[in-house]
């Protein structure tokens, strides 16, 4: 009887959807797990070393979803004498719905089960505990097995949750970043939780604090990706890229990481695996979490990771172009004359040059009046900072050379655009510039990128952490592709092979 626990909270939770608008949970970061998916977490555990009593939380509880499928699993395999459950949930329209399924749960658990359901915050009853200050209790509550599917909310800095968390807080805060962290610091040693999360945390500046707690308090042992996005929370209708990570509290580094994926969370039986070295996963000053889902891709981090220096190693630094468009439209002109400079947006970018030919935007000029719009006009990398998911390159690059416009002393560069420069301020020489075009427009760079970031937007800060090959390389590269003529991907590939990452590299 205890297998049908999690089918029973699921029917309970459609009916409670149906009355429910979607718009309403969306302003609470509140989505549903499927049945398939809480399933699939749930069995993630290793159970093998349990104690008689097994202490369970589940901060974010919901309906009771996952803690529905944590005791319908436990009770299956018999691992434990008697479990004790402690729910977190604030949401007070969903309370009679959770209280019926603890309810349920108790009286269909064939192990004795008694539960505890807090209605107060999860991160602020405990944040003091977290923290160390003065009013921490001296005998925190401790788990040892934890599940989450946690809100996915963006909160200000100034928010009651952030301010409580400041160790993990870094930019932009969300919810499900404090949530998973609290979870850990409440993991007991050795112990597992395992949590659906968005992708977002595995990259980037915003969560380079979060990445730091969680990869140094615990070790990441199994995650499961998602290859259809838009599939993951199907009844929800959300778009969002999607991760399950199981995290184990412990110093110690283990050898390798599972990665499974799957095209959706209704095929879970039909997942492929591949086990990864820890290095090849977590790697980086800043903690990156690479994310392959096959040899090829492990092979494309292992050559990358050859190097050690990064483009500001070697004197070069992707930056962010200037000029918010739609900020700033009495700088704007759609004509050229005196005082007046092109603007370059991404559709300036065509075959591996940049030209100011007509974009197809109404405005492709702006004045020069404001330095702090306005760029030198010297040698660049061009790089698109935006994609579509669809396309099938991620890094679209072009080489801009000063000498196409002599007739400009300055430029404009549009916000949606990124270039390469010199860090030093001086121009970049033009055989330079060609090698950074080879390094990007290459299929290795582009694959690399795509498996540290599964979003289409190209992130300077994550270009300027990857691993290059030296200045005089990179010199020689642009060199080779100058000689040839051919701004192709695949003759990029093919100095990158010969003079980078050839056999002699």
């Amino acid at each position: 009887m205890s297998g049908n626990i999690l089918e029973k909270v699921i029917d309970r939770t459609r009916l409670f959807l149906d009355e429910m608008p979607k718009s309403v949970r969306k302003k609470k970061g509140q989505f549903f797990t499927s049945l398939e998916t809480a399933k699939y977490m749930a069995g993630m555990f290793d159970l093998s070393i349990l104690p008689d009593e097994v202490k369970i939380l589940d901060p974010g509880t919901g309906s009771g979803i996952l803690s529905a499928a944590v005791i319908d699993r436990l009770s299956q395999e018999g691992r434990t004498n008697a479990i004790d459950l402690t729910c977190y949930e604030t949401d007070p329209e969903i309370k009679p719905l959770l209280e019926e399924s603890l309810a349920l749960m108790k009286e269909m658990s064939p192990i004795p089960l008694k539960y505890e359901l807090i209605t107060d915050d999860y991160i602020l009853t405990q944040q003091h505990d977290f923290e160390e200050d003065l009013l921490a209790s001296s005998h925190p509550a401790k788990y040892d097995l934890i599940i989450a599917n946690p809100p996915y909310l963006k909160v200000l800095r100034d928010d009651a949750a952030a301010i409580a968390m400041p160790t993990v807080v870094h930019g932009a805060p969300n919810l499900y970043f404090l949530f998973a962290s609290m979870s850990l610091f409440n993991l007991k040693a050795d112990a597992e939780m395992v949590y659906i999360i968005p992708r977002s945390w595995t990259s980037g500046l915003y969560f380079q604090y979060f990445r730091k707690y969680l990869l140094t308090h615990g070790k990441l042992t199994h995650i499961h990706l998602f290859v259809s996005r838009d599939k993951v929370f199907k009844e929800e209708q959300v778009l969002q890229e999607t991760m399950i990570i199981k995290v184990k509290k412990t110093d110690v580094l283990p050898d390798s990481v599972l990665v499974t994926s799957s095209q959706s969370n209704s095929d879970f039986n039909d997942i492929t695996e591949l086990m990864v070295s820890y290095s090849s996963v977590v790697a980086g000053k800043d903690l990156y979490v690479f994310l392959p889902t096959s040899e090829d891709e492990m092979n494309v981090i292992r050559n990358i990771h050859r190097y050690h220096h990064t483009l500001p190693d070697e004197g070069l630094r992707m930056r962010t172009g200037i000029v918010v468009d739609f900020r700033q439209w009495e700088e704007l002109r759609k004509e050229p004359g005196e005082h007046i400079i092109p603007l370059f947006y991404s559709q300036h970018i065509r075959n591996g040059r940049v030209h100011h030919n007509p974009s197809g935007k109404e405005y492709d000029w702006m004045v020069d009046e404001k330095p702090g719009l306005i760029q030198r006009n010297k040698n660049y990398v061009f790089c698109k900072r935006f994609t579509a998911k669809e396309e099938r390159r991620r890094l679209q690059c072009g080489v801009y050379l000063s000498e196409d416009f002599p007739e400009y002393a300055m430029i404009g560069t549009q916000n949606k655009i990124n270039y390469v420069d010199r860090t030093d301020g001086s121009d970049m020489d033009i055989p330079t510039a060609y090698g950074v075009y080879t390094l990007l427009n290459s299929t290795l760079f582009d694959m690399y990128y795509r498996v540290l970031n599964g979003s289409t937007q190209v992130n300077s800060t994550e270009i300027n952490s990857i691993p290059v090959p030296p200045s005089d390389k990179i010199r020689q590269m642009g060199k080779t592709l100058i000689e040839s003529g051919d701004l192709s991907t695949e003759n990029c590939d093919r100095i990158m092979a010969e003079v980078a990452y050839g056999q002699n590299g």
